[in-house]
C-alpha cells in the first residue's frame, strides 16, 4: 500500500534510499537535530556523517507504511530489512518540520 508522503518526508526517504547522505542532509536545517540509536546529532554535517557511517555499516531498505500526525509532528512508520541485527523491523521517524527543512527527527521502536 502507497501512502501519501509530505513532499520533504518523501525526499528524505528517496535519498536514503539511493543512499545519498548529502541528498538527506540537506533534507535539514543547517541546525537540525537527529536523534537514532541512542545518539544524537546536531548539525547538517553530524546528519550527513551519520547516514555515511549507517550506510558503509549496514545494507537495508526502509518502505514507509504508515503516516499519522500529531502535535506539529508527523510519524511515519516504516518497514526496514537489512542485514543488521533484529531486521525486519517497524520504527518510527518523527519529523518536525519548519517551512521547507526538517528541524528534528526521533527514530524509535
Amino acid at each position: 500500500m502507497k501512502i501519501e508522503l509530505p513532499p520533504l518526508i518523501a525526499a528524505y526517504f528517496e535519498a536514503d534510499k539511493n543512499g545519498d547522505a548529502g541528498r538527506v542532509a540537506e533534507c535539514f536545517a543547517v541546525d537540525a537535530v537527529v536523534k537514532d540509536g541512542g545518539h544524537t546529532y546536531n548539525g547538517r554535517n553530524a546528519i550527513a556523517d551519520w547516514k555515511a557511517v549507517s550506510d558503509k555499516k549496514f545494507t537495508y531498505s526502509c518502505t514507509p507504511i504508515k503516516i499519522d500526525h500529531h502535535d506539529d509532528k508527523d510519524i511515519v512508520t516504516g518497514h526496514l530489512v537489512g542485514d543488521f541485527p533484529g531486521s525486519p523491523v517497524d520504527l518510527r521517524f518523527i519529523f518536525k518540520l519548519e517551512g521547507d527543512k526538517i528541524t528534528d527527527l526521533e527514530i524509535i521502536p
